[in-house]
């Protein structure tokens, strides 16, 4: 690497710092945040793991071989995520009502870099925030021992990548995950002595890893595969429990198993300007199982009041979309999606109230220069009509043996709103008059 590229890699890394620390926690499918390019927004996603943009390499690293020279993307999505509680029964239904809105909005920024030292190799850089939750309830509603005060979880994950173009048929890439978490968990507990509302909040570390390959068996089809390793992600803090003037305190710590994902895209050009996507992908949520809180015990909660039950099933993505060539500077995009929650009835509670979704989205890019282009997307997720039964019949993990029961039904939907701009540092060289392999 020359030191002009160090010195273009060390400014880019430092934008990316600068976007990162903005960050805000997010509502997505089980607690994982999709919304990580502009690009592949447009289309839900379709075809990601295969390419198209430099933010494919949040899915496949593999891809950052598609790209030629210096290049750079940021991606900022704004997600506005409803979700409003409705209680049916329980312990204090008729006591206390149900909730409005209690889903946060979240701005969610990304950023890509990467580096082509030779016509083998690429070096690159990406900061995403892959996790993230962030919801507020009352005090006083039905469901407060199953959600009170405010809750949220925060990622901010850093991958180091390369990625080896062995031939005109195949690429590889590889990268090293360094995530740091922040976490806080909010509940009430009625009847349960001096603790009226009991919190659990921290902060820690958790490593992975990414993979993938790139393969393009005919001129007009490419496919892509990519791994992101799971993250055991440590929460090192403090556990408060109070009710009145009295609060109990003392230090606490967890970890959180995050899933590891399998994405599978596909690319395949009908025409000079029809590109039809598709995408399937496999998250491994049940590794998370239950996360115990360890720390000197605090008498007055509940038996179980410091386990986390997640018991989440794995989850499933497919989508499919079509992009259009309208000329040389612009092109559109649009895709469909479902989504199947690793989140199931047996295990729902209010603070994470996901369900199966519908995707349906659309956007384009607009190239500027040869060095500058912008993505803007669109999409609307449908959540399913989600239900909520904690109790001893239901045989919900999350019950405690306080004896608090609460059911009820949540309404949900989603709209985000992303934007991208890419910039090539060097200027790209001339396009190969014979021959589809060529970076873009």
């Amino acid at each position: 690497m020359t030191f002009r590229g160090l010195k273009v890699a060390l400014l880019a890394c430092a934008g990316v710092g600068a976007v990162i620390a903005t960050t805000g926690g997010a509502n997505a499918g089980g607690f994982a945040i999709r919304e990580q390019s502009a690009y592949g927004q447009g289309s839900s996603f379709a075809g990601i793991a295969a390419g198209g943009s430099l933010s494919s390499m949040f899915w496949n690293p593999a891809t950052m071989t598609q790209f030629g020279g210096i290049q750079s993307e940021a991606v900022v999505s704004v997600i506005l995520p409803y979700s409003a509680n409705t209680p049916t029964g329980g312990t204090l239904f008729g006591v206390f009502g149900g909730t409005g809105n209690i889903a946060e909005d979240a701005v969610v920024p990304s950023s890509y870099f990467s580096y082509q030292i030779n016509p083998a190799l690429w070096v690159g850089l990406s900061v995403n925030a892959p996790y993230g939750l962030s919801v507020k309830f009352p005090d006083q509603w039905a469901g407060r021992d199953y959600g009170s005060g405010e809750s949220h979880l925060r990622t901010y994950n850093a991958t180091p990548s390369l990625a080896y173009r062995v031939n005109d048929w195949i690429s590889i890439g590889a990268g090293v995950q360094i995530q740091y978490g922040d976490a806080a968990l909010s509940r009430g507990f009625t009847g349960g002595g001096l603790a009226e509302v009991a919190s659990i909040s921290g902060h820690g570390w958790g490593y992975g890893f990414t993979a993938g390959a790139t393969l393009t068996p005919t001129p007009t089809t490419t496919i892509g595969i990519g791994y992101r390793s799971a993250v055991n992600q440590k929460i090192d803090g403090n556990f408060q429990a109070g009710g009145g003037a009295l609060t109990l305190a003392s230090t606490a710590s967890t970890t959180i198993n995050m899933p590891d994902t399998v994405s599978v895209g596909i690319r395949q050009r009908l025409d000079p300007q029809w590109t039809l996507l598709g995408t399937v992908e496999w998250t491994n949520w049940s590794r998370i199982g239950t996360s115990t809180v360890s720390g000197p015990p605090v008498p007055p909660l509940p038996a179980g009041a410091l386990n986390l039950p997640f018991q989440y099933k794995d989850g499933w993505f497919f989508s499919a979309g079509a992009e259009y060539m309208w000329n040389e500077r612009l092109t559109l995009r649009a895709g469909a999606g479902y989504e199947k929650s690793p989140i199931t009835d047996d295990v729902r509670i209010p603070i994470l109230p996901d369900n199966d979704r519908y995707w349906l989205s659309a956007g384009g890019t607009y190239k500027l220069t040869p060095k500058i282009s912008f993505d803007l997307a669109y999409s609307h997720i449908f959540v399913k009509s989600t239900p909520i039964d904690i109790s001893a019949t239901s045989g919900n993990p999350w019950f405690l043996t306080s004896g608090v029961t609460y059911t009820g039904t949540i309404a949900s939907h989603i709209d985000i709103v992303s934007v991208g701009l890419k910039y090539r540092f060097d200027d790209p060289a001339p396009e190969p008059k014979k021959g589809y392999f060529k970076a873009k």
